[in-house]
């Protein structure tokens, strides 16, 4: 029987999960994927899934990570796994989240940031969107330079809520790189 978009979706994100859960490593991943995408048959996709566990429940909306820490740099770029939902608290250190290449399941992810005297920098992937109206700084800015506020399909939606006492929040895409000859 012949699967539909929604049907090749549905296996895409399962084997995100899997990656994301460190079942799948990137080049098992980026082949499956091509194959989900292209897939014409139901047997096409379960050939894809069939050595994963079988569908779990989603984790409840009250599941946060928390990355902590006092006084230190929190810092998480490159390939890495991002929760839907993250905290992060310091009190006199900084935190940059380079969203850029990460693993991200979800749509839409929601982080809070409650800095003292420190500044919270995060990378979106290109076309990222991000609001930030849940999120003060007493004695800082908020600076979202070219970065749309409203959810766009398709695209990782950040929603950033907390407070930082004496720091900024910057959040931007990466930086374009020009190389020479």
């Amino acid at each position: 029987m012949r699967v539909s978009d929604e049907d090749r979706e549905r296996t895409a994100s399962r084997l995100q999960h899997a990656f994301a859960e460190g079942r799948l490593t990137r080049p098992e991943l980026e082949d499956r994927l091509g194959l989900a995408l292209t897939a014409r048959t139901y047997g096409d996709l379960l050939g894809l899934i069939t050595d994963l566990p079988s569908a779990e429940q989603p984790p409840p909306q009250d599941d946060v990570v928390e990355l902590e820490s006092k006084s230190d740099h929190i810092k998480r770029s490159g390939d890495w796994a991002v929760p839907r939902r993250l905290r992060v608290t310091s009190k006199y250190g900084s935190a940059d989240l380079d969203l850029s290449q990460a693993v991200i399941p979800h749509p839409v992810v929601e982080i809070e940031v409650d800095l003292t005297y420190g500044s919270a920098k995060i990378i979106l992937p290109e076309g990222g969107t991000a609001n930030v109206d849940g999120f003060r700084s007493d004695w800082g800015h908020v600076s979202t330079t070219d970065v749309p506020g409203r959810p766009r399909p398709g695209v990782l939606h950040v929603v950033v809520t907390g407070a930082a006492k004496y720091g900024t929040l910057t959040v931007r895409y990466p930086r374009k790189r020009w190389f020479t000859h």
